[in-house]
C-alpha cells in the first residue's frame, strides 16, 4: 500500500490543464479564467455624485450660509456642458458626472431652495461626495487572474470592467461507472438481497460542484463482457470514474475485466480508512480513478483525489495552504498504519475557538453521519492517542457549487 500522498501525486502527475475556449460573460459563474483579464475602461471614467444635492465650489461655500444660483440640473446619465463659475451651483444626482468647475457636493439635507436660487447651510471640504475618475480601477489594471475560478461577485466585476466575453478553460467531462449486481437505481424495483444506489449519483453531483460535466453511462453487472461494454460509452472523456469492484473479491472485477481491454494499472491500494482499495490507471487513453464500493468511501475518496484532479483540468493553481487545524472536543485513540479520514462536526466554543467532535460510529457504509459532517478530522499513521483540547488537522468540506 502507498501513502495518501504519494497516491495524490501519482494521480496528479499525468494531469493538465484544459485548453480555453471563449463564453459570453453571463456564462462565467464557477468557470476558470484562462488568461489575466484587463479592464478595457477606467471606473468611473469621469469624477461623479457620491450624493444626491448641489455641486459647487468649494470656495463658495467656506463660509455660511452661501446664497448661490442654480444654473444647471445633472441627473445620472446626462451631462452639463457649460461652466459653473463663482457664485453659482448645479443640482445633482447620484451617478451624476461633475459639471465643469465645480469640485464638490453639498448634500441637500444641508440646503434650502428658493427657485432657482440655493442657500448652503454647511461648509464642505473640497472633493467632499466627489468620486473621482478612476476611483474604482483604471482602463488597463488586471483585476482577474488566470487561474481564478469565477464567482458572482467577479462576474460584476468583469461587467464593470467592459468584459463582455471570456477566455475560461473547458470544463472537464467525466464518464462514470457505477458496478455491483447487488444495486438498482432509487425508484426502481428492489431484488430481495439489493440496495439502492447512491455512489453514481452523488459523484455526478460532485463533479457539478467542482465545475467538472458527469457523463454517467449506468451500472454495470458482475460480468466482465457487460462492464467493458459500458465502459467503452465512457470514450472521449477527460477522466473515467469508477465506484465499486476494485478491490480482492471475487466478485470485484474491475481491474481484471478492463486490463483485458487496455487498462494500465499504476496502483490499487492505498494506506487509508475509509478507502483502501482506490485505483488509479489509464484506460483507452484516459485517466482513471477507481473509487471503491462504500458510499462513504466513494465520496472522502472523491474530496481527497477527485477534487484535486477536477481542479488541476480545469486550470485552478495547485494550493500551498496547509491543511487548518482546530482543538479537538473529545479524545480519539492511537491510530493504526493508514491514515485515517474521521466525519466530524465543527462548531464555535463558548471561548470563540474552533473544535472538532468527530462522529462516535465512523464505520464506511453511513452516509447519514457524512451528510451532518461538516469536514475530515486527519489522523496520521500512528498517531498517538489525542486528549481534549489538543489541535488537530482537517479536511473541510467545499463550501457550495455556487461560489458568491
Amino acid at each position: 500500500m502507498i501513502s495518501v500522498d504519494e497516491a495524490l501525486a501519482r494521480v496528479l502527475r499525468p494531469l493538465d490543464k484544459l485548453p480555453p475556449e471563449q463564453i459570453s460573460l453571463t456564462d462565467g459563474l464557477g468557470r476558470v479564467l484562462a488568461e489575466d483579464l484587463p479592464a478595457r475602461r477606467t471606473q468611473p471614467p469621469f469624477a461623479v455624485s457620491a450624493m444626491d444635492g448641489y455641486a459647487v465650489r468649494a470656495d463658495d461655500v467656506a463660509r455660511i450660509p452661501a446664497e448661490l444660483r442654480i444654473v444647471a440640473e445633472v441627473p445620472a446619465g446626462a451631462g452639463f456642458d457649460g461652466e459653473v463659475g463663482a457664485g453659482e451651483a448645479a443640482r445633482i444626482f447620484t451617478g451624476a458626472p461633475m459639471p465643469a468647475g465645480t469640485d464638490t457636493v453639498v448634500i441637500q439635507e444641508d440646503t434650502e431652495r428658493d427657485g432657482d436660487h440655493v442657500r448652503v447651510l454647511e461648509t464642505a471640504r473640497r472633493g467632499r461626495y466627489v468620486r473621482p475618475a478612476g476611483l474604482d480601477f483604471a482602463e488597463g489594471d488586471v483585476l482577474l487572474r488566470a487561474g481564478r475560478r469565477l464567482t458572482a461577485r467577479d462576474i460584476g466585476l468583469a461587467a464593470a470592467m467592459n468584459r463582455p466575453w471570456l477566455f475560461v478553460h473547458r470544463r472537464p467531462r467525466v464518464g462514470i461507472l457505477s458496478t455491483g449486481d447487488e444495486i438498482v437505481m432509487p425508484g426502481d424495483p428492489i431484488g430481495p438481497h439489493q440496495i439502492v444506489s447512491s455512489n453514481a449519483l452523488a459523484l455526478a453531483a460532485f463533479v457539478v460542484a467542482c465545475g467538472g460535466v458527469p457523463v454517467s453511462v449506468g451500472n454495470a453487472p458482475d460480468d466482465p463482457e457487460a462492464l467493458r461494454r459500458i465502459a467503452a460509452a465512457t470514450s472521449g472523456v477527460d477522466l473515467l470514474v469508477t465506484t465499486g469492484g476494485a478491490s480482492v473479491g471475487e466478485h470485484d472485477l474491475v481491474r481484471e475485466a478492463l486490463a483485458a481491454d487496455g487498462l494500465e494499472l499504476n496502483f490499487w491500494q492505498i494506506a487509508m480508512r475509509p478507502g483502501k482499495p482506490l485505483m488509479l490507471g489509464r484506460y483507452r487513453g484516459a485517466p482513471m480513478l477507481g473509487l471503491p464500493g462504500n458510499p462513504v468511501s466513494t465520496l472522502v475518496c472523491a474530496l481527497l483525489f477527485l477534487k484535486p484532479a477536477l481542479d488541476r483540468l480545469s486550470g485552478v493553481p495547485d494550493s500551498a495552504e496547509p491543511m487548518p487545524q482546530a482543538r479537538l472536543a473529545v479524545p480519539l485513540p492511537k491510530n493504526d498504519r493508514r491514515q485515517d479520514y474521521l466525519r466530524a462536526r465543527l462548531a464555535r466554543a463558548a471561548d470563540g475557538a474552533l473544535e472538532v467532535a468527530p462522529f462516535e460510529v465512523q464505520d464506511s457504509s453511513m452516509m447519514r453521519p457524512l451528510a451532518a459532517a461538516d469536514c475530515l478530522v486527519m489522523r496520521p499513521p500512528q498517531a498517538p492517542a489525542a486528549a481534549a483540547g489538543e489541535m488537530v488537522p482537517f479536511v473541510p468540506f467545499p463550501a457550495g457549487a455556487l461560489p458568491i
